[in-house]
């Protein structure tokens, strides 16, 4: 059996390499190229690479370099621009990890390799039976599963996660101690495999700046201008710079670059206790059974722990999801992912509908 291992510069790919070199196995190396287009991102992707180099000379094994930009411009830029353009709020590392480290990479290179390994939080479980699942990493911060809640059975099955059974300290901890080069570096903040590029600093570059007005929705007053209804997403309370908040965001208008704000959150549907998810991904198979309707874990946000809801399945494929507390910030176009309520298995995720 032949191993891949994606490498990101990062302390978490380094010990996830450390771990499968201990267990016997050499892995190819590989760093994945994206930049952004029309943005110097020179720097940090030198540095990124130049960190992979250290880790494989240490371990004596082969890096290589994958040019993926014009893969990820065609599929995961045309997706988020798509996305914002109307007005919905998309989530760009899902679709990364779906098109780019598991689908564009595959049919660059990784289709010659039985395994690709990552530095990702996350597991697969594989039933006796043989059956695998998508599962939580147990670092409730951490957990990338969110991130891979729309891959394919196929993808999954390839998958191998060395570190995904540790929680973030600990990897930092051992990183310490075997003194990897990546051991003290930041984690990245900003857009997957964009480095430090931030995501509205993304939208920029990809749309530009349009100044539209800021409406109150309770008065109709005028409040002030915004840069550009992308900018915006449902229930966003920072970055509006308006006194006397806070100030949640209530609605779009894409037609005219409106933005609609309210002090009253509860009254405007910023605060939300059921929503409905179309078009739902299943990532292996469907661990409900077809069940019509169970109790499930749902998160809407990578940031945040899920949180216990009710799923019922709706004439037409659609899942209607109540919460048992309200959620803030659910907004069109986003993921919600669902887990089984013991929170073993991530089932797959959904565009949330409301």
């Amino acid at each position: 059996m032949n191993y891949a291992l994606l490498m990101s510069g990062g302390v978490d790919s380094a010990l996830a390499c450390h771990f499968m070199v201990e267990a016997g196995l050499r892995p190819d190396l590989f760093y994945i190229k994206i930049g952004m287009q029309g943005e110097d991102t020179t720097c940090t992707a030198e540095e990124d690479l130049e960190l992979c180099q250290l880790t494989a000379r240490r371990y004596a094994l082969q890096l290589h370099t994958v040019d993926l930009q014009q893969a990820y411009h065609d599929s995961v830029t045309a997706y988020l621009v798509d996305r914002v353009r109307r007005g919905l709020t998309p989530n760009p590392d899902v679709m990364c990890n779906r098109l780019i480290k598991f689908g564009a990479f595959h049919q660059a290179a990784g289709h010659a390799y039985d395994r690709i390994a990552t530095g990702h939080y996350a597991q697969v479980l594989r039933e006796p039976d043989g059956q695998l699942w998508l599962a939580p990493s147990p670092d409730p911060v951490k957990d990338q599963s969110d991130f891979l809640s729309q891959t394919y059975d196929w993808q999954v099955r390839k998958m191998l996660f060395p570190i995904g059974h540790l929680h973030k300290a600990e990897v930092r901890r051992q990183a310490d101690l075997l003194q990897l080069p990546a051991a003290h570096r930041r984690d990245s903040q900003g857009l997957c495999f964009l480095g430090r590029i931030h995501y509205t600093d993304y939208l920029r570059t990809l749309l530009g700046e349009q100044r539209g007005n800021i409406i109150n929705a309770d008065t109709g007053e005028w409040l002030g201008y915004h840069r550009g209804h992308w900018f915006h997403t449902i229930g966003q309370r920072k970055g509006l710079r308006l006194g006397g908040g806070p100030w949640f965001v209530t609605h779009k208008d894409v037609a005219t670059n409106t933005l609609y704000v309210s002090r009253t959150a509860d009254a405007h549907g910023v605060y939300r206790r059921q929503f409905r998810l179309t078009a739902f991904h299943f990532v292996t198979t469907d661990p409900w059974h077809g069940a019509a309707e169970c109790p499930v874990l749902c998160k809407i946000r990578h940031t945040e722990p899920p949180c216990p809801c009710h799923m019922q399945r709706l004439p037409g494929g659609d899942l209607l999801i109540t919460s048992t507390t309200p959620l803030q910030g659910v907004a069109p176009g986003q993921f919600g992912v669902l887990y089984t309520a013991d929170h073993r298995i991530c089932a797959g995720s959904g565009e949330i509908r409301v």
